[in-house]
């Protein structure tokens, strides 16, 4: 059998009777769209970040999307954000009318180089966007030194980021509003499609929650502002409501695998994830780097083990966004990333034994090297 990155299977049988609960508990309220099921998870995924408000929406991307377009960042305008993050980062930014504005990232954290956003900002410049990538927050005190210099609000993308900490404060919390995806790989992972944006800012949410729908508010069939169809389906909210109880010790198993990983990989020439200073990694993907990255993927594929790359194509490199005027070379830690780093399988159910196989190959790949 293939040994892959991530498999929702195991989860699944161990929580399919709350699953199909879920489900039936739509199916039979009498209410498919915006319903109970939506506004109790809004409520309740918000109180997890000890925040006034959260809308959900129907997919990470469209939270960025609604998130700029609510804080005013349209045609015109830049946003600062990385180039190594996952392609829809960039492709919400783009579809706002907005330049994406991009900085390096750090060569032992791959995070937004916080050094380099003040040079980055200009007039034009509405927002940052730090991606908290992988499962650990970007360092968001140095972050809102430079948002209260600029005065540019921050934007969180918090993607990867379910559960992390920093100094004891949620990623989500830091910023005017942050998006986050509940696709089903995610930490907190929907079976299908899901978003939301988490805001203190009771005007940010009443924007939010117009343009999700059309841009009606109160009055059905009345447009008050721009906005098209965005709203989060009743049964994945159904689903989150429980999987959202369960977030916790999701987390907590995902550092087990790590720290399994740690302790079997240790000694080894790959360079394995850490946490930098007062972060609380919750490891969404377990990113580990080497120099022959490639020779050893091919030679865990031929182990029936195929594994993932997050990600091999940095942003600024990709023809669809040619127009922003990067090249080869802007980018040289991003762009040296992208060579190396390769993700071992991740998630809370990993059996102890795949876990072991791909552990086993690895170490004799790595010897053979």
């Amino acid at each position: 059998m293939t040994t892959r990155v991530w498999d929702y299977l195991p989860e699944y049988e161990s929580e399919r009777e709350d699953i199909h609960d879920a489900v039936d508990t739509v199916f039979r309220s009498g209410r498919l769209v915006l319903g109970p099921s939506v506004e109790a998870f809004e409520s309740e995924f918000a109180a997890y970040h000890s925040l006034p408000h959260c809308v959900g929406v129907d997919n990470g991307t469209n939270a960025i999307v609604l998130a700029l377009r609510a804080l005013g960042v349209g045609p015109g305008d830049e946003v600062v954000t990385v180039a190594n993050t996952a392609a829809p980062t960039v492709v919400a930014i783009d579809q706002v009318g907005a330049t994406a504005r991009f900085v390096d990232v750090g060569e032992d954290d791959f995070l937004m180089d916080v050094g380099q956003v003040r040079a980055a900002v200009t007039e034009r410049t509405r927002a940052l966007l730090p991606v908290h990538l992988y499962g650990q927050c970007v360092d968001m005190a140095a972050l809102r030194a430079v948002a209260d210099e600029t005065g540019v609000p921050i934007m969180e993308d918090c993607a990867q980021a379910h559960g992390a900490t920093q100094d004891g404060r949620l990623a989500g919390t830091f910023g005017r509003a942050a998006a986050f995806s509940f696709y089903p790989t995610k930490v907190l992972g929907a079976y299908g499609d899901g978003g939301a944006v988490v805001t203190a800012d009771p005007e940010l949410d009443a924007t939010l929650r117009r343009r999700r729908f059309y841009g009606m508010a109160d009055v059905y069939y009345v447009v008050e502002t721009p906005g098209h169809n965005a709203r989060l389906d009743e049964v994945q909210a159904e689903i989150l409501r429980r999987k959202l109880t369960r977030l916790d010790a999701y987390v907590q198993g995902r550092r087990a695998v790590a720290a399994r990983y740690a302790e079997a990989l240790a000694g080894t020439d790959l360079v394995l994830p850490s946490a930098n200073p007062g972060n609380e990694h919750v490891h969404y993907v377990y990113v580990v780097r080497h120099p022959e990255r490639d020779r050893i993927l091919a030679a865990l594929a031929e182990r029936d083990i195929q594994l993932n790359i997050s990600y091999p194509w940095p942003v600024h490199t990709m023809t669809g966004f040619a127009h922003l005027g990067y090249g080869a070379g802007d980018l040289p830690v991003t762009e040296k990333l992208a060579g190396e780093i390769f993700s071992l399988p991740m998630y809370p159910s990993l059996p102890a034994g795949t876990q072991t196989k791909v552990v086993d190959a690895l170490l004799e790949v790595l010897d053979r090297l």
